[in-house]
């Protein structure tokens, strides 16, 4: 891929953001769309004002948006992207969707002879700002190859998954397992403090020990801080748990322990936690053994 071909970056979300400064400081000509105009103006000129403006000579499209509603709105609705688009362009979808979606966009696309990627990154706030994020992609290798380039300008490992939808799986039972992950991790804390530990002399131990990984390392202190500053939001978290649950359900695969994690998700995004970290499954955790501790008190 020629790095002056145009690119338009729909979705100027915490991630999205910093994954288009990234390109364009990897000298890609990137053109940047939101839907809330000033989160766009963050990132700087050149700004379209529609999806299809964005897309208007540009070979190259990525996606960054919430979910498959998002995506296929911002490609397909009032003045999306893929009206404006050349037979030969790329759909490059870097959101957490389900692989039937992925499946129903590229076929959508494929009717117009536009090729389309389904690329998920994990590694939150932190790898996208420093361009060291994990981009798992879905699709024909000779469209990966085409796409790679950009991938490396935005991420530290980049793999090639397998065919359409293999990207996304793969994003949605990464995620899935790093719910439960954060899950436990928040169920053990609620029964150190229970027990009256010195929290901080338990993670210590955690992580030198077997119980030692990057999800005690990133959502420990939050948790007995209690403070939540989203790197990834929980309603997010949430929603690819239910997508992983869903697509386990079609194959007639159980995830029971996935599912246990989405009941305390959803917990806490009805307690009005969803805009915050997923860290935050936390006080789900706490508010579920709260009514107990308070009756063996009395």
């Amino acid at each position: 891929m020629e790095t002056r071909e145009r690119i338009a970056f729909l979705g100027m979300g915490i991630m999205g953001s910093r994954m288009a400064r990234n390109l364009r400081a990897a000298g890609f000509d990137v053109v940047v769309w939101n839907r809330t105009r000033a989160r766009a103006e963050e990132v700087g000129e050149p700004i379209a004002d529609t999806p299809r403006a964005a897309a208007a000579g540009a070979g190259v499209v990525i996606t960054m948006v919430v979910d498959a509603p998002q995506v296929e709105e911002v490609l397909f609705g009032d003045d999306g992207a893929a009206a404006a688009l050349e037979p030969g362009s790329l759909v490059v979808d870097m959101s957490t969707i389900a692989p039937s979606a992925v499946k129903s966009i590229a076929g959508r696309l494929a009717e117009h002879d536009i090729h389309f990627v389904d690329a998920p990154v994990t590694g939150s706030k932190p790898r996208a700002e420093d361009g060291t994020l994990t981009i798992m992609a879905g699709g024909h290798p000779a469209e990966f190859e085409r796409a790679r380039p950009l991938f490396e300008a935005m991420g530290k490992l980049v793999v090639h998954a397998g065919p359409s939808g293999h990207g996304a799986m793969v994003k949605l039972l990464n995620n899935a397992v790093a719910a439960v992950n954060a899950a436990a991790l928040a169920e053990a804390f609620d029964v150190g403090e229970a027990y009256g530990l010195d929290m901080q002399r338990l993670v210590e131990v955690m992580s030198a020990g077997s119980a030692g990984s990057v999800m005690l390392g990133l959502k420990a202190q939050p948790m007995l801080d209690r403070s939540y500053e989203p790197l990834f939001k929980l309603a997010h978290m949430l929603k690819d748990v239910r997508h992983c649950l869903a697509e386990a359900d079609a194959l007639g695969e159980d995830f029971e322990l996935a599912s246990d994690a989405e009941a305390l998700y959803a917990a806490a995004d009805a307690a009005g936690l969803g805009d915050e970290d997923f860290a935050a499954v936390a006080e789900a955790v706490r508010a579920r053994t709260a009514p107990r501790q308070g009756t063996d008190a009395a």
